[in-house]
């Protein structure tokens, strides 16, 4: 985008910024405007069909419909007679799909007698009204700009209103240990609570201007964003550095607010709500009343054992840059990832899929966007993550709002995550490749990443290193791996702080794992992150 549409875009942001946060919506309301959305799910979904896909000549949707045969009457006719779900499976195996590679753009699209070049921002809803950027995290090759505007947050803000009070935290001292812009979890954790009038009262950041290479624009629409919603006397949170190594700071004040309140929220990732739980369990204090709410990554058993020994309790949420709220923590779950999906905004079918290198079959999630303020047009978009989907009555407050649809046990088949943000990709494997046997010794075979969970709870990074290669210092390997990440993108750079900041990387001196088939990935998913069985070869049902 150019330096006048950025400018633009920020001054639209801004003007409509005051006015967002103070009217937030009601508890009602919010009820009111999900009940309206899932009985309109199928003509919003034609509706974002024909004007952002039909109606946008440079769709990359467009050749894939044709090469299927289908027009939009074609998929109006499928709807009417199969119904949304259904008529989405039918156009997946007609090859009217998206894969995660291809979303990003790092890899054409090919499909029978048809290839195609695509960027990330050929996904873009082209009827959006620009308000501000972020990029998605993880070191997937250059950083994916997403674009959001103050109704794709008011919509979230529906969301995070019915779950707060599914979980009993309506109205409690609120605060959010997120980053800042380029990261965008800050700012839109920020601003969908304040959205529902439960603005934080702290926003503590683990990155800070010293620690990344923002742009320009990026800092002055973070100072912009609050300095805004100061002047509108609004109490927006200044950002405070708290690196990911201080959570001391963060539990201190929990303390304090269930000490004086009973009760507090902290929206952060699951690996930092350990993080401030084991710090609380060290400073010799419990921390009744407090609710951890967030994702990023799974929340195994052994980390909500850690949090529960406080007294504390993790909500976890299910949330991408480019969709939005997925899925909302269960208030009567069956395990510590039982989430509601959100229907309302999305359309999920499963497929199978095969993990690269494993010959593993898993039920792929491919989720289709039905929201006309969605920040991205999602067709059949592949995200690289699979789990349970299954219709079960719970009795909590977000059945009552129609969500009825329940995701457990969601891994990622090709992702590795640690403190809350995801590697995976070009940059690293180039790390792997060539950057560490160029400077170490050892061929690419001799080098590969291990996700592992220590005992206490938290996620580290192993880099699994052949007993063939000599070294004599492991630390100038993990300082290349972070010197490396940091000349790459932004997203990389993200990475590399935050790793950095949490010791998440070790040494193993072993050889590299391989496959039941004996081929070498560089990027291991641990077994948690493994099918535990083939899946069938027909796309499973939808329970």
């Amino acid at each position: 985008m150019s330096i006048l549409g950025d400018l633009k875009m920020y001054v639209r942001f801004l003007g409509g910024l005051p006015g967002f946060l103070r009217h937030p919506i009601a508890l009602e309301q919010a009820r009111a405007m999900l009940h309206r959305r899932l009985a309109e799910r199928e003509t919003t979904f034609l509706r974002v069909l024909e004007r952002g896909v039909f109606g946008h000549p440079w769709s990359p949707y467009l050749p894939l419909l044709r090469a299927a045969g289908c027009t939009l009457g074609d998929v109006r006719d499928m709807v009417r007679t199969q119904g949304l779900d259904d008529s989405l499976r039918t156009l997946r195996a007609e090859g009217v799909y998206v894969s995660f590679e291809e979303f990003k753009g790092r890899q054409p699209i090919h499909r029978t007698g048809l290839t195609l070049s695509v960027a990330p921002h050929d996904f873009d809803n082209p009827y959006l009204r620009r308000a501000y950027q972020s990029e998605t995290g993880g070191s997937t090759g250059a950083g994916t700009r997403v674009d959001t505007d103050l109704d794709h947050l008011a919509t979230q803000a529906t969301y995070q209103h019915v779950g707060y009070h599914a979980h009993g935290v309506l109205g409690v001292p609120t605060a959010i240990w997120r980053g800042v812009l380029p990261d965008g979890s800050g700012l839109s954790n920020l601003l969908r609570s304040a959205g529902c009038g439960q603005m934080p009262r702290r926003w503590f950041s683990p990155l800070s201007a010293r620690d990344l290479r923002p742009s320009l624009k990026y800092r002055l629409a973070t100072l912009g964003t609050v300095l805004v919603g100061r002047l509108a006397r609004t109490g927006l949170p200044w950002p405070e550095s708290v690196p990911i190594d201080q959570p001391l700071v963060v539990s201190r004040w929990a303390r304090e607010m269930v000490v004086k309140h009973g009760a507090c929220l902290v929206l952060t990732t699951v690996s930092g709500a350990v993080r401030v739980c084991l710090a609380a369990e060290d400073a010799g204090f419990d921390l009744p009343g407090a609710t951890f709410l967030g994702g990023s990554e799974p929340p195994t058993p052994a980390k909500a054992q850690v949090i529960a020994r406080v007294g504390a309790r993790h909500v976890p949420t299910y949330t991408t840059t480019e969709a939005g709220h997925i899925g909302f923590g269960c208030a009567r779950p069956t395990d510590a990832n039982d989430l509601h999906f959100l229907r309302d905004a999305l359309a999920l079918i499963q497929y199978p899929r095969e993990v690269p290198g494993t010959g593993i079959t898993v039920p792929a999630f491919h989720f289709t966007s039905l929201l006309p303020t969605a920040p991205k047009i999602m067709l059949n978009v592949e995200t690289d993550d699979y789990g349970v989907v299954e219709e079960r009555a719970c009795g909590c407050p977000l059945e009552a709002c129609g969500f009825t649809q329940h995701l457990r046990e969601i891994r990622s088949f090709r992702k590795l995550t640690g403190e809350g943000v995801t590697l995976v990709g070009s940059e690293m494997l180039h790390i792997l490749e060539e950057v560490l046997p160029a400077r170490f010794g050892g061929s690419p075979l001799d080098y590969q990443l291990l996700e592992e969970e220590a005992e206490n709870g938290l996620t580290r990074i192993s880099l699994v290193i052949s007993p063939k290669v000599s070294l004599t210092d492991d630390a100038a390997v993990i300082d290349t791996v972070l010197e490396a990440l940091g000349q790459g993108s932004v997203a990389a750079d993200h990475v590399r702080v935050i790793w950095g900041q949490a010791g998440t990387i070790r040494i193993k001196r072993m050889e590299p794992i391989l496959t039941d088939r004996g081929k070498l990935l560089p990027l291991h998913l641990t077994r948690r992150h493994s099918a535990r069985a083939p899946a069938a070869a027909t796309p499973p049902a939808q329970h």
